[in-house]
């Protein structure tokens, strides 16, 4: 969860070290399930790794990076100008609870609207449970039918941890915020469907976490 900033790196760059651990297996999850074309919004993009490293492999999808976090937008836009990618923009200030999102306004470009997906990763746990309830409306409101919403991330199954690591995770993040804290996969597919989005699939990944798509019927 820490961000950690690399002493020998003299930009805005910071660094989450499970970037690198997951970063290659979430991608072929991603090029299996994206669409050839349109753009992809990243819901809290955190410090830009995912994103630099996914836009230019997954070309010509366009990909929107975002975060609340001006700290954050500042290492994403750090890791655009390094990636070169030409098919990442620039990142958006996007809160997930808000009512409206950015890319919902008709200031702008059409492209930016043109949303086929939206991927979140490592957020719903170290948020508020309204930050996943938001994420959700959003996705109702900006996917178009059969439109994408993936998440990555460690999930309980039927109220129950999957493993003792994820136990020892979760009762640090509740340390740390009572409002955080690993979801139970039932609850957020609940949610999911609430907003008329449905499980299409889950995939056991790395280090006991999960990729789970929903898509807007």
């Amino acid at each position: 969860m820490a961000v950690n900033e690399n002493p020998q790196v003299r930009d805005a760059r910071q660094y989450a070290p499970a970037t690198l651990r997951n970063r290659e297996p979430i991608l072929q999850i991603l090029s299996d399930i994206l669409p050839a074309t349109g753009t992809v919004l990243e819901v809290s993009s955190g410090t830009g790794e995912h994103a630099a490293f996914f836009a230019p492999q997954l070309q010509p999808l366009q990909w929107i990076p975002s975060d609340p976090n001006p700290i954050a937008r500042s290492s994403i836009a750090a890791w655009r100008s390094h990636s070169q990618a030409q098919s990442l923009y620039p990142p958006l200030a996007l809160d997930a609870c808000a009512a409206v999102w950015p890319v919902e306004r008709e200031e702008f470009p059409a492209d930016w609207r043109d949303i086929v997906a939206i991927v979140n990763i490592n957020m719903i746990h170290i948020a508020p449970w309204k930050a996943c309830l938001g994420l959700m409306a959003g996705a109702a409101r900006i996917l178009p039918p059969e439109g994408l919403l993936y998440l990555y991330g460690p999930f309980k199954r039927e109220g129950k941890h999957t493993a003792a690591s994820n136990a020892a995770f979760d009762a640090s993040l509740r340390s740390q915020d009572p409002e955080w804290g690993v979801r139970d996969l039932e609850d957020v597919v609940r949610a999911a469907g609430d907003r008329g989005l449905q499980l299409a699939r889950t995939e056991a990944m790395p280090a006991n976490n999960l990729s789970v798509v929903f898509k807007r019927s």
